[in-house]
Parts: structure tokens; C-alpha cells; sequence
């Protein structure tokens, strides 16, 4: 009689659309990656093929209603066809995860019974570590200024400028034309702390683009940056998730 296959993890989603939407945002910037499934959380920290952002995504075992963990463990996967497979799933599909001989089943139950199974895969990339960094500028707002506001200047540029003004987030961007300005005001909705009166920090379009795609994950943003120094993108809700970016300036040579 053979032995029983040991489970490493089991995981049941009643609601899978968090865990459907942070995958889809990671994967506008990641390729395969080491995903660490722990006794109380799933977490992955990578950094883009370019180098040029990382992403730091954290889901509690408390958004799951099973959640069972045999024994830690690291396992690479393809973002992209996790993706398409959690795309799949509907609103009222119950969704569970399960390791098993080296595959990730994914069980979508709803009006019916279907079942993906994606092979683990070995991911060459040294482990990352989230870099400790200072910064002399907060801006918490909602999620969804800041999604428009970079909307709003890739019209005219493939580059934004970050600049903290006296009580106010300024956002612009120079084409060869055209410019655009948005200013966010410190308010009731904006918190702004700051122990400078004005600096300003450029970055790229392209990847901002994809990293206020956390918008749909929570209506509040926090901004974090300082003068040719990287920028900290944070969404999270306490005891659900982090979704963190942190992106390299772009410098310009004189």
C-alpha cells in the first residue's frame, strides 16, 4: 500500500478577487518568480527584469477561510499563466489551492467543478530583501487621484515629475509640445507630511502606469519619495494585504 502524498498546503478562497487582482498588478511587472508560503501569509518580493522596480506583495491567511500549512516553503510559478487561470474564476466561485508532487491545483467550484493544475518551476534569482529607505516626504490620498493624475500626463510625457510644494503634491510632465499639471492640495483627504518645503523627483510613466493599478485593491495611496531617489508606492488594508512598489528615479545628465 503506498503511503498518503503529503499535502504541503491547502488554501480555500470564498471571495478569490484580492488574490485574482494582486496577481494580475504583479504580473504587469513580473515574469517567475519565488513565491514563500508561511504558516500566516503568502509573500513574494521581486525585483522586474529591467531592475528597474520592485514589488512586494503580502496576503494574510486571514482572507482565506481554510488556510493549512503543512511546513514553509518556497515555489516559483509563472505569474502570467496564474494569472489567466484566476481570471477564470467568478464572483461566487469558491477557490481552493493545493500543493501536491510538484503542481499547484487550482479548484474553481461554482455552477460547476473545474480544476488547472501548473507545475512548479525552478526560479534562478537571488533572494531580495526590501531595501531600507528614508525619505523625507508622506503623501497618503486617495488611490484614485493619483491613478488619474498619471493618466493625465502620459498624454503628453513618458516621464512624471513628483514635487512636494509648500501644501501641495504637484504631478506634471514635458513632452516636446505639450505639458500637463496636476496639483493634489493637502486637505481633508490628503495628508501630507514633509520635513522639506519643496524638492522634486522624476519617474517613469510606463511603470507608474502599471503600479496605480493598486487602485483596485484599496482607495488609499501612500507616496513616499525624495530628489533623484527612488519613489515607495504603498497599498495595503491592516490584516489583509500589502501591495508595495519601490521605483529608481530617472536622472537626467546635465
Amino acid at each position: 500500500m503506498e503511503a498518503e502524498t503529503i499535502k504541503a498546503f491547502r488554501m480555500t478562497l470564498a471571495e478569490p478577487k484580492l488574490l485574482k487582482d494582486s496577481i494580475a498588478i504583479a504580473s504587469e511587472l513580473l515574469q517567475e518568480v519565488n513565491l514563500k508560503v508561511r504558516p500566516d501569509s503568502i509573500e513574494l518580493v521581486a525585483m522586474d527584469p529591467a531592475n528597474v522596480a520592485m514589488v512586494v506583495l503580502k496576503l494574510y491567511s486571514t482572507i482565506f477561510t481554510e488556510y493549512n500549512v503543512a511546513t514553509e516553503m518556497t515555489i516559483g510559478l509563472n505569474l502570467s499563466n496564474l494569472k489567466q487561470i484566476l481570471k477564470r474564476s467568478g464572483a461566487n466561485d469558491i477557490l481552493t489551492l493545493e500543493f501536491e508532487e510538484n503542481m499547484v491545483n487550482l479548484r474553481l467550484r461554482g455552477a460547476t467543478d473545474r480544476t488547472f493544475k501548473m507545475p512548479i518551476i525552478d526560479v534562478e534569482e537571488k533572494e531580495q530583501k526590501v531595501p531600507q529607505l528614508n525619505f523625507p516626504i508622506k503623501v497618503v490620498t486617495n488611490s484614485i487621484l493619483i491613478s488619474e493624475a498619471i493618466e493625465d500626463i502620459s498624454i503628453v510625457s513618458e516621464a512624471t515629475t513628483f514635487t512636494l510644494d509648500s501644501t501641495k503634491l504637484v504631478i506634471s510632465g514635458q513632452g516636446d509640445t505639450s505639458n500637463a499639471t496636476v496639483e493634489i492640495p493637502a486637505d481633508e483627504n490628503t495628508k501630507i507630511s514633509a520635513t522639506t518645503n519643496k524638492i522634486s523627483s522624476k519617474y517613469s510613466i510606463e511603470y507608474l502606469k502599471k503600479m496605480v493599478g493598486g487602485a483596485k485593491l484599496s482607495e488609499i495611496i501612500t507616496l513616499q519619495f525624495n530628489k533623484d531617489y527612488p519613489l515607495r508606492i504603498d497599498f495595503a488594508e491592516q490584516g489583509k494585504f500589502e501591495l508595495s512598489f519601490i521605483l529608481a528615479p530617472r536622472v537626467e545628465n546635465d
